[in-house]
């Protein structure tokens, strides 16, 4: 089973999704931070500067002009929480008093940029935005009070640096966690697969480790493992069962096969020929029940033992030369295609025995007159083992089915056999972790057994 990077993991997508949900939130905070100390500033400065010029114009208006002149020399040089700034200019455009320009003499509010001397900097010059206010007093001249809003710009500027190096932060402390999490995660998970594949290959006597990341995971582990406990118990009561009933019946099939053949000796012609069928027939009923015998022992696992290194080349190329002359007696042709120097981990009695399923299956169904194919090869790193035939071959929606325990195609109910064969080489397959697949052979039935990380001229473990 491939293993998953932790960068797939669902605790890192989960982690991620939050930290993009973070961000998206952190980012609308900022701009609802920035907008509120904007207006708040701004009501604030505008307040300073229409208290300003309130007092200025009734200064001017009860204690005269000169008097007003000196209050906004007074007021320029004076140190407040605003940065307030001042002009008087006469209506010929004369400064009067103040640092503001004439150009700046306009009624309302308005926008004034003016330039300074940089305080940071030596022989700089500087552009300082201002929002300024004008009035006209009496005799046409204008009074304009200003503020400046470089340090509420400033301010700005170092809310929104910190809110995004701070949502970064955050985002990054998210992913990094959600990536440790998922790490851990997926190591616990691993094992996990590993008894779950071990549960596949049939060994139901394996459990599920616990999770251990929180109390749910472990409550989902127990539940499984009792889960599994139950089907094993079902599993080993049907397969007790088949197994009582094979070797029940088994013996007395057995005692009656040597009855009708002591009564052969004694019978005429005409009854010798019946006892004759009637052996057949109890062979064949014995032939059932030691394939049955023969799958459960397969599907219990205890078969698994008897795996050692096996020449799978001379095995498969023994077992061709040996039926090529039943295939010609069946009229059939045997191709035969076995890559040299192929070795792997098998129980050589097992694999004999499903192959042999196999090219039996391919000369009972295929007419007289097709080939039969054998071959053994290397494909990457797996190693395959097929049977092919031309014959009829096996409908689509059928293969599945034919692997299972006496199950038989319609048009295979006349010929002898009793179902068992494909299952049994699916038995075999499973104990040496391998897959058997059917396919179309265009024309015909193509039946591989693929045995994964095999390499040639190497002992690898198929099992």
């Amino acid at each position: 089973m491939p293993r998953l990077s932790p960068l797939r993991s669902g605790a890192f997508r989960f982690a991620l999704l939050m930290a993009v949900a973070f961000a998206v939130a952190s980012t609308a905070l900022l701009l609802v931070v920035d907008r509120t100390v904007q207006r708040y500033a701004s009501e604030v400065a505008d307040d300073s500067v229409s208290a300003e010029v309130a007092t200025l114009v009734d200064e001017d208006r009860a204690a005269g002009r000169a008097q007003a002149i000196e209050s906004v020399i007074r007021r320029e040089h004076a140190e407040r929480e605003h940065d307030l700034r001042y002009g008087l200019i006469d209506r010929t455009g004369h400064v009067l008093a103040g640092s503001l320009p004439a150009a700046t003499a306009v009624i309302g509010w308005h926008r004034v940029a003016v330039r300074n001397a940089n305080p940071d900097r030596k022989n700089s010059i500087q552009t300082s935005l201002l929002r300024a206010l004008g009035v006209r007093l009496s005799d046409g001249a204008i009074l304009v009070v200003a503020s400046d809003t470089s340090d509420l710009d400033e301010l700005r500027q170092r809310l929104r640096g910190s809110s995004v190096l701070f949502g970064l932060g955050v985002t990054l402390l998210a992913l990094a966690g959600g990536l440790a999490v998922g790490t851990v995660f997926l190591r616990r998970l691993d094992g996990v697969n590993r008894a779950v594949e071990q549960i596949m290959e049939g060994r139901f006597t394996e459990r599920l480790p616990k999770i251990g990341m929180s109390p749910e995971f472990d409550h989902l582990s127990a539940n499984l493992n009792r889960m599994l406990a139950r089907i094993e118990v079902l599993l080993e009561g049907m397969r007790q069962v088949s197994t009582d009933i094979a070797h029940d019946l088994r013996t007395p099939l057995t005692r009656l096969r040597h009855r009708l053949e002591a009564f052969k000796d004694s019978a005429n012609t005409a009854t010798e020929a019946q006892v004759d069928a009637a052996i057949s027939q109890v062979d064949e009923i014995l032939s059932v029940f030691k394939a049955l015998l023969r799958i459960s022992s397969l599907e219990s696992g205890t078969m698994r033992s008897r795996i050692v290194a096996t020449n799978l080349s001379a095995c498969i190329l023994h077992l061709a030369d040996t039926y090529r002359p039943v295939i010609e007696d069946a009229k059939h042709t045997l191709v035969s295609m076995v890559d040299p120097d192929i070795h792997g981990r098998a129980d050589p009695e097992m694999l004999v025995q499903a192959v042999t399923n196999l090219i039996e299956n391919a000369i009972f169904h295929s007419p007289p007159g097709s080939t039969i194919t054998v071959a053994l090869a290397c494909r990457s790193e797996d190693v395959l083992i097929t049977v092919a035939d031309d014959g009829p071959g096996i409908p689509d929606v059928e293969r599945e089915h034919v692997l299972r325990r006496f199950y038989r195609l319609d048009s295979s109910r006349g010929t002898p056999g009793s179902g068992l064969g494909l299952a049994l080489v699916a038995a075999v397959a499973s104990v040496h972790g391998a897959t058997l697949r059917l396919a179309d052979n265009h024309p015909g039935l193509r039946a591989e057994l693929v045995f994964p990380g095999v390499g040639r001229g190497q002992s690898s473990n198929v099992a």
